[in-house]
Formats: C-alpha cells, structure tokens, sequence
C-alpha cells in the first residue's frame, strides 16, 4: 500500500487542480450562454483538445489496448474509423455549424438549433430531440461514473460504492462551479495528459522490452495472429468497426465544441490540432496493448492481473515500469479520461434541461442568474440518476455505451449533416429522420444483433432516406426558413476566401 501513496497524492493534486480551474472559469461566467456554451469565446487550441478529450474517455485508455492486447492489430479498424469519421466532422460539419447556430437565433444547444432551423412554433423537434439526448446520455454518464469508480477502486483498493461517490464528486464539482468554461479548459489540461501518458508508455514498455528482434519473437510465441490486420474478421465485421465513425456526425458533447468556437477562422486550425492529437493517441494507445502482448509474454511472473482483465494493461504496465510518482501522473491521464467525457455529459444535459424545457416551456421571462443556477440544479439531479443507474456495475444498461454511440448517431448524423447542405429540407424531413435512426437502432439491436452488423449502419442510412424521401413528399419549407439558411451558407462561403 506504502508503493501506492504518490499515486495518491499526484490523483488528489490533479483533482483540486480541475476544482481551482472551476472557480476561475466562475468568475468570467456572467449569463447562461457563458455557463454552457462560454460565451462563444474557445481559441482553435482549446476547441480542439476540449472537443478531443471530451470524445475520447476511460475507452481510450483502458478498452482499446485491452482489444488490442486480447486480438492484435486486427482490432486496428475501430481506430481507424474514428480517425476518419473525426476528421469528416470537422471538415464538413465544425465551421458550417459554428456559423449556423448563430444566425439560427443564437442557437445555444443542439434541440434549440433544430427547432430554430425549422421554424419549429410546436416545439415537437425541441421535445423530441432533448428527449433523446437526455436517455441515452444517462447511459453515458453512468458509464463514465463506473469507470471513475473502477479506477479509484483498483488503484487504492477501496470499496466500490466508495470510489464511485468520490470520483463523480471530483467531477460534478468543477462542472457546478464553473459551467462550460471550467469543463473546457480542464479538458485541455486533460488532453495534454492522455497524450503524454499514451506516448510515453509504449516508448518505455519497448525499452523494457530490449529490441525489435526480442518484441517480434515474443509476439510470435504470445499470439501467432497478433500482427495481422486481418485476422479472422469477416468483410461485415471490417465495415461494423469502420462504422464507429459514422458516429461523429450526431454527438451533443462533440458538436457542441464547434458551435462555442471564438470564430469560425478558428476552425481549420483546430481541425489540425483535434486530428494532430486524436492520431498520436489512438496510435499510443494501440501500441500500449501491442506491446504489452510481447512485455507479458516476457514476464509470466507479472501477467496475472492482465490475463484476468485485459483492460487493464495499461495500468499495469504503467505500475511495473514508472517509478511510482511518474506513474501517479500517467495514471491520472485515465482519470481526466474519465473525467473529461463525463463533464462534457453533464453539461450538455444539464444545457438540456434548462434551455430546452425549463426556459421553453416553464419560465419563458427567467433572467440569466436564474438559468445558471437552474443549470447547476440540473447538473445535480442528472450526476444522481447516473450515479444510482451505476450503483450496480453490472447492470445492463452499462453494455448500452456502444449503442448510445449508435443512437446518437443514427438520430443526429443524417439530421446535421442535411440540414447544412440541403436548404429544400423541411420540419417533416427532420423529424422523420430523427424518430427512424433512433426506432432503427433501437430495433436492430434488439432483434438482428446476430447478423454481427453495427446498429449504427442500417440506422444512419435510413435515417438519411426517411429526411430527403419525406421532405420531398411534403410542402417545400417557408421563404424565412431558406433565407435564413442562405444567410448562414453564404457567411460560410465567405469566412472560407
């Protein structure tokens, strides 16, 4: 136990620091659009690490090198996806949303956006979409709460119920205090942390190793398929892995990042910076679990833990390999993982529940001191739910994540991406779109998980079909609806010569 003390010591100096940043970021929240979207005011560097570290959580750190480290590289194809999909997302989404939401009324979540894009007076697109965001984003948030309390309670042997208290107080505390400002400026903090841990693990596990000669015949004896990217996956499977990036086009939590950008001028250089960072730590990542298949091949003496959950070789190498106060500071980079996707969660809910229920249909007149501090409220109540929901870690509703990834992206992708390119879409469209990737999703999981194809595949296509088939069968939308989109393409147009 004596070992573990600066591990610690370094994961409570980390979080009194993310409580400290929140108090600052109090200080310069002044409204509700400063609580949950900063006032617009991210700098390229901050919109990109806060929208990486707020995509990439415990998954990071934990799941992918535990594939890896269980299959080999052919678990490669999930990371290569996302790669991809994160990239079409800030090319063909960021700058057009940025510029979108502003002229659509100042849209400050993503129902509010849709409602406005519409010209939705029967609120249906409000109600409906802040639902879908609120249910799957509880599984989200409980997710993340179980993997705080994993952490805390495999690093320092504390009870379960204990370290899920302590680790969603460490995160609840900085979000109640300090809105989208403390969230954002931590997550940059966050993102300097994952990257140096995920790039300094494997560089120190190969040095451990000896050489490329020792490392691929450890390889060999470990896992003969280890380096194929092939291995026993079927062309379904390859598309299903892919498909996570698909993904990208319909998360809350990410797209909210463009749309507080400072400027959409800001944009292309947080593109290079968000893929510039997301590579470099999907690669560390992977390396981590490769490497460590040829460290414990190696080390018998050292692989129990490992061989019983695979998640965990990160962590492990880390143990065995730092000296315990550097890794205190790796290891804390699972914990701002951790941290960081919850935040986000919160915040985007809590933004939810204010803008789109309690200001739309509660208290229309409610001044900005009144929003923040029911924006607050809300990041309580929804910290609650989640934390009953992941009271029981296994509970089923924690192997939904995949699915909520899914969800979200089947009902918000088709939906983002046509309503800034296409002006001739219409409410119907939208709402038709929204219901089927959703019903698709939720279906398909049910009933043709067998076929081994990604939910998110069949939902996003129909999705995309039910927008331009019923927008096309019902009146074209109003004269203000185009105008303002042709306004909003135009800006685009221009910001980009």
């Amino acid at each position: 136990m004596h070992a573990l003390n600066p591990t610690l010591i370094t994961f409570v100096f980390y979080i009194v620091a993310m409580v400290v940043i929140g108090i600052f970021a109090y200080r310069a929240t002044s409204n509700f659009s400063d609580y949950i979207l900063g006032g617009r005011s991210l700098g390229s560097f901050v919109t990109a690490l806060s929208a990486g570290a707020s995509d990439m959580s415990g998954w990071l750190l934990m799941g992918l090198p535990g594939a890896i480290y269980l299959s080999g590289l052919s678990e490669i194809w999930i990371a290569i996806g996302l790669i991809l999909g994160a990239w079409l997302n800030w090319l063909l989404v960021a700058g057009r949303l940025r510029v979108h939401t502003e002229v659509q009324h100042n849209a400050l979540t993503l129902p509010d956006y849709f409602s406005n894009r519409f010209n939705d007076h029967t609120k249906i697109l409000r109600v409906v979409s802040a639902f879908v965001i609120l249910i799957f984003f509880a599984i989200y948030c409980a997710s993340g709460m179980v993997a705080g309390a994993r952490l805390f309670e495999s690093m320092f042997g504390w009870s379960y119920s204990g370290a899920l208290w302590i680790s969603a107080i460490a995160t609840i505390s900085y979000v109640f205090i300090g809105g989208f400002l403390a969230v954002s400026w931590t997550d940059t903090i966050q993102a300097t942390l994952m990257i140096f841990a995920l790039l300094l693990t494997p560089v120190v596990t190969i040095m451990a190793i000896g050489d490329l000669d020792q490392l691929t015949i450890a390889l060999e004896a470990a896992r003969p398929q280890a380096m194929s990217l092939f291995a026993d996956l079927s062309t379904v499977a390859i598309l299903s892995l892919l498909a996570w990036g698909l993904g990208y086009f319909g998360q809350p939590h990410i797209l909210v990042r463009f749309m507080a950008a400072d400027s959409v001028k800001s944009i292309p250089n947080a593109r290079r910076i968000g893929m510039a960072w997301m590579t470099l730590c999907l690669g560390g990542a992977v390396a981590a679990g490769f490497f460590g298949i040829a460290y414990f091949q190696l080390h018998p003496e050292l692989a129990a833990v490992v061989t019983k959950n695979p998640e965990t070789v990160f962590m492990e190498l880390t143990k065995i390999l730092f000296n315990p106060w550097v890794a205190g500071i790796v290891l804390a980079a699972i914990l701002a993982a951790v941290m960081s996707t919850l935040s986000c969660q919160l915040l985007v809910c809590s933004s939810t529940l204010t803008e789109d229920f309690y200001k739309a249909f509660i208290r229309k007149n409610a001044s900005q001191k009144e929003l923040v501090w029911i924006g607050r409220l809300m990041v309580l109540l929804i910290a609650l739910l989640a934390i009953l929901l992941a009271s029981n870690p296994d509970a089923k509703v924690l192997g939904l994540v995949s699915y909520a990834w899914a969800g979200f992206g089947a009902a918000f992708g088709p939906l983002i991406i046509l309503s800034l390119f296409w002006r001739r879409m219409n409410f119907d469209g939208a709402l038709a779109g929204m219901l089927v990737g959703a019903v698709v999703v939720i279906f398909w999981k049910n009933l043709f998980a067998a076929t081994g194809i990604y939910e998110i595949i069949p939902g996003f296509i129909l999705s995309s079909l039910a927008i331009v088939v019923v927008s096309l069968l019902t009146p074209a939308p109003n004269r203000e609806v185009t105008d303002r989109f042709d306004l909003a393409d135009q800006q685009y147009k221009q910001s980009q010569s």
